[in-house]
């Protein structure tokens, strides 16, 4: 089966006062149909500008792309057919019902009135919202109203689904409900490419995470395989007393192999280290010696995170803050 999207050395430029920005740099990706593909990366790394060349917003300078199989840069039209797009921010209309704002939209697409209605109705069932749907959209929560933008975007019945940070501002509830959503789409048929600032969501959603920086991808694969290039396993303690944080940093600066990190706000200390079960044991013996009780203790593989501050030198919240 061909790629949803190939791209090859896609380059994207701004003009700017005093020169140019290059949002991407010769970009490479790949991203195979019957999978969630995920697009990590800082602030200014180019997920969005990918995201609206795919969706032909923005015209690339130069390089290649295909979206599932269409040539994007000569054919716009015909992509614009395949794929549908939701963005950072819910843009349903909150004086109207969930059912009219989704008819609207199926109308848009070119659905005439009664398969629009349909598929209306259908959509709101498959995402959880049948019994709202002819509620006014002001009085849904923000998970409701993120799910009703999501499912604006399938009334089309697209191929692809491009969702750039699809669960930014949604307390916990509501991005598991979400993701569900998510993940009931893909089962039904829909490729899904987003972007994300959350390495939970990659980890969770993802069977493919690219990670790009400065316009170009820098690494690829599955979340297992990005952990492997993380390196080092981890150590994690949580002491019982918030005091005891310095000692036991002390205690992991003996066996790791990075420096340690402490998380006051979790009361976690984390280091990166070599052979880990023998480390593990060693740290507990020593922990044992100074008298410092600890609430939790474990190895585990590196997370996406660290894999993140790996690759890039930063975490992925620095460079959101940035």
């Amino acid at each position: 089966m061909a790629p949803i999207i190939e791209a090859r050395g896609l380059t994207k430029t701004f003009k700017i006062k005093g020169g140019t920005i290059r949002a991407l740099d010769g970009l490479d990706l790949v991203a195979e149909s019957g999978r969630v593909t995920a697009l990590l990366g800082p602030n200014g790394a180019g997920k969005t500008t990918f995201i609206s060349a795919v969706a032909t917003l923005v015209a690339p300078t130069a390089g290649d792309l295909f979206v599932a199989g269409i040539d994007a840069r000569q054919h716009p039209k015909q992509v614009r057919q395949v794929i549908g797009l939701a963005g950072q921010y819910a843009s349903v209309e909150p004086a109207m019902t969930g059912l009219e704002n989704l008819e609207l939209t199926a109308r848009l697409f070119g659905l005439d009135k009664q398969r629009a209605k349909s598929a209306a109705h259908e959509v709101l069932e498959r995402l959880g919202l049948a019994e709202a749907g002819k509620r006014l959209v002001r009085e849904y929560s923000g998970g409701m109203r993120r799910r009703l933008d999501l499912g604006a975007s399938l009334v089309g019945a697209p191929r692809l689904l491009l969702l750039d940070e699809p669960t930014t501002g949604l307390d916990p509830r509501s991005r598991m409900e979400l993701w569900e959503a998510i993940r009931n789409l893909v089962a039904d048929g829909t490729d899904v490419l987003l972007t994300t600032q959350y390495l939970e969501e990659a980890d969770q959603l993802a069977r493919d995470v690219v990670i790009i920086d400065h316009g170009h991808v820098i690494a690829a694969g599955t979340p297992d395989e990005l952990k492997s290039q993380g390196g080092r396993d981890v150590i994690e303690v949580r002491p019982r007393h918030h005091g005891d944080l310095d000692a036991v940093a002390e205690i992991l600066d003996k066996v790791a192999a990075e420096p340690t990190r402490i998380d006051a706000d979790t009361d976690r200390v984390s280091a990166s280290v070599d052979g880990g079960a023998d480390q593990l044991a060693a740290v507990v013996r020593l922990l044992d010696e100074r008298g410092i009780s600890a609430d939790d203790i474990g190895l585990r593989r590196p997370t996406l995170d660290e894999v993140f501050l790996t690759l890039t030198g930063q975490t992925i919240d620095t460079g959101a803050a940035a």
